[in-house]
């Protein structure tokens, strides 16, 4: 059997378990933040369930990027999603703008806040695209979901990311490749305070890259410096537009701007800490 013609099969068997994980655990309520994993878990809940058993939530918040909370509204637009927005309250947690190790703990806490009266309405469960590969990393909000009774339909399932990629390529999903996308605090060293003006310069900082055609991008925090996080092979380029890059950052409240010269590299904070 050829490369493609394995990969084919484990994409249909990983879509078969997904279907029945989905099943068992309807009706549902999909926390969706519009990144690749979310949106599949979207997507395949709307299409196996229907719109009357898969409701789909956005959680907004300060530390949720404008155009991820358009990109949200717009991909239910288009996929005929039964979908609605919630506003979550972790900058009401001492603890969460303390900015610990532990703070997507209570990031994940306040989003079961908003998400569990959903599916009390609902009868339903609350489900997150978190996928295999997610449970080797340090991520402490897995944990809080799990207490709150939040379910991991791809862990169930036994999807990696790769398998989320190769499912959603398979049915034309334009989330199929789109960069990861974690919420703008993960972009403050830990003990760097959570604020709303923080995460705001950060916003508006990596907007402006992204209006010079930037993606998959980072821009972090470090007082009144912005380290960027770029892929690699768009380095030279940004060099080259580096008056551009500088006007654009320092219109976000920031005095030095640098360019990390070892490309983006999601969650390396994690790891700075030894997480």
């Amino acid at each position: 059997m050829t490369v493609t013609a394995t990969s084919s099969v484990r994409t249909s068997q990983a879509e078969e378990s997904l279907r029945a994980v989905l099943r068992r655990l309807a009706p549902v309520v999909v926390a969706f933040s519009g990144g690749a994993d979310s949106a599949l878990l979207a997507w395949m809940a709307n299409g196996e369930l229907g719109r009357s058993r898969a409701l789909c939530a956005t959680a907004v918040s300060p530390s949720l990027a404008p155009e991820e909370e358009a990109d949200c509204r717009s991909i239910a637009a288009e996929w005929g999603l039964r979908w609605t927005a919630v506003e979550t309250d972790e900058m009401g947690s001492d603890a969460y703008r303390a900015n610990g190790p532990d703070r997507c703990y209570h990031c994940k806490d306040a989003l079961m806040d908003a998400l569990v009266p959903l599916a009390r309405r609902e009868s339903a469960t609350v489900v997150l695209g978190v996928n295999v590969d997610d449970l080797s990393d340090y991520r402490p909000g897995q944990r809080a979901a799990r207490e709150r009774g939040a379910s991991f339909p791809f862990v169930e399932a036994g999807m990696t990311k790769d398998d989320v990629r190769a499912l959603s390529r398979a049915h034309g999903l334009r989330t199929a490749a789109k960069p990861a996308a974690p919420c703008l605090a993960s972009r403050l060293p830990y003990g760097t305070p959570v604020t709303v003006g923080v995460l705001s310069s950060v916003a508006r900082a990596e907007s402006a890259l992204r209006a010079l055609g930037f993606a998959g991008l980072r821009v972090r925090h470090y007082g009144n410096v912005a380290r960027i996080e770029l892929p690699e092979d768009r380095l030279a380029e940004a060099v080259a537009l580096r008056s551009e890059i500088i006007a654009g950052v320092r219109g976000a409240g920031y005095r030095y701007v640098t360019l990390d010269l070892e490309g983006m590299r999601s969650g390396n904070l994690n790891r700075e800490a030894g997480l």
